[in-house]
């Protein structure tokens, strides 16, 4: 009887060390990005954005530990979709990562019909804002036609009565001028669609100086932009008609490539390495010294994004079953942002101020993103309303 009690005591110690360590085994997050093609850096700015947050908790986010699983998406739908079906099966329920509108509307019904979580740090397709959101769908960065809103309203306090848009044909492109429209009060002379793949523009140059508008505001991101603002300039068009921009257009790395071409421009972003607000200085810095670089903003979106998972993944212990404890914590929002305010609205997407950068030479000669004043405050994208959560 008592080698009985003394093994079911032994079997019982064993159950329990089991269940010790599987709760305390780190939680897999998916990182699924565009780390190839010329929009690569993209996503490597923002895997090194989330991972910087995780070096900086030791390892951890919100106190848990969490195995950050970086795979590449080569920009191509279908290639996310095998990689989050692919992790869905082996037990994954949280992912965030993807840059381009079009790769994540393509795997995120994977993830969210398994019972699993997206986090976007970047791409926010307007589609999802509305009817078709989700309760474990989360933007940490931004509704995209939310964020052109603001290049409008640039559009109208710098005086241009007349432009041009001009975007890539996908759904983040189509959802750049239409935000861009909503809030512009002059007259769009020209909506010009792209390829996403393009890197020849001479027939839109040639179209653009025959319309001869006040301005145009064009929406590439990438490598697009490098090659858009490159031919803009030696065709002479930047002299005579300037450009308003999203930061898509002209980041951070960006002006490097562009060099004397970016002199002069205005962007509109919800960050920049010189905002002046808690938290940020001490990113930028951060950044720079592991990296070796001055962040971009897909690097903060990310930076923000890692840490709000975190403030989640405190609030139920890193038990990614205990599903309506991370969401209602994720809802709270309650970490320190690097752009500012942050907020979310009832479709998930944020509530948050966009701002007016001029890029200008600082005492050193060298191209800087200078804030020049808020164009949007507590911003909420179109498609709140339209969003009846389940």
């Amino acid at each position: 009887m008592l080698r009985k009690i003394a093994l079911g005591c032994v079997a019982s110690a064993l159950m329990a060390l089991g269940a010790t360590a599987q709760a305390q085994d780190p939680v897999r997050i998916g990182f699924i990005t565009t780390l190839s093609t010329p929009a690569g850096y993209l996503g490597e700015d923002a895997r090194d954005g989330f991972n910087l947050a995780v070096k900086q908790g030791g390892g951890k986010l919100g106190g848990v530990a969490v195995n950050v699983i970086a795979e590449d998406d080569g920009l191509k739908p279908a290639n996310g979709k095998q990689i989050v079906d692919r992790m869905v099966a082996d037990g994954v329920r949280l992912f965030s990562g993807v840059i381009f509108s079009n790769v994540s509307t393509a795997i995120i019904p994977s993830i969210v019909n398994a019972g699993g979580f997206y986090v976007s740090p970047n791409a926010g397709p307007s589609p999802l804002a509305g009817s078709r959101c989700d309760k474990n769908y989360f933007v940490a960065s931004y509704e995209n036609s939310a964020l052109h809103a603001s290049g409008g309203a640039a559009a109208n306090e710098l005086g241009y009565k007349k432009v041009v848009l001009l975007a890539p044909n996908y759904q983040a492109g189509r959802d750049a001028l239409a935000g861009f429209k909503r809030e512009y009060k002059g007259e769009v002379v020209a909506e010009i669609y792209t390829k996403l793949d393009q890197s020849d523009f001479s027939i839109e140059m040639a179209r653009i100086r025959d319309l001869k508008p006040d301005a145009i505001y064009q929406f590439h991101p990438g490598g697009l932009g490098i090659n858009f603002a490159k031919q803009y300039a030696a065709a002479g068009l930047s002299k005579t008609i300037p450009m308003v921009l999203p930061v898509f257009s002209m980041d951070g790395r960006m002006l490097g490539a562009t060099g004397d071409a970016a002199e002069g421009l205005y962007t509109v972003a919800l960050w920049a390495p010189t905002l002046d607000v808690p938290g940020n200085a001490e990113f930028v810095k951060a950044f720079q010294a592991e990296y070796g670089r001055t962040p971009t903003h897909y690097a903060a979106t990310a930076y923000d994004t890692a840490n709000l998972i975190g403030s989640a993944l405190k609030a139920n212990g890193g038990d990614m079953a205990k599903t309506d404890e991370f969401r209602a914590a994720m809802r709270k929002a309650e970490f320190q942002p690097v752009r500012g305010n942050f907020a979310f609205d009832t479709n998930h997407h944020p509530v948050q101020d966009y701002y007016l950068i001029r890029i200008e030479r600082n005492d050193k000669g060298e191209l800087v993103q200078n804030v020049q004043r808020k164009v949007l405050e507590n911003h909420k994208d179109h498609f709140a309303p339209e969003c009846k959560m389940n």
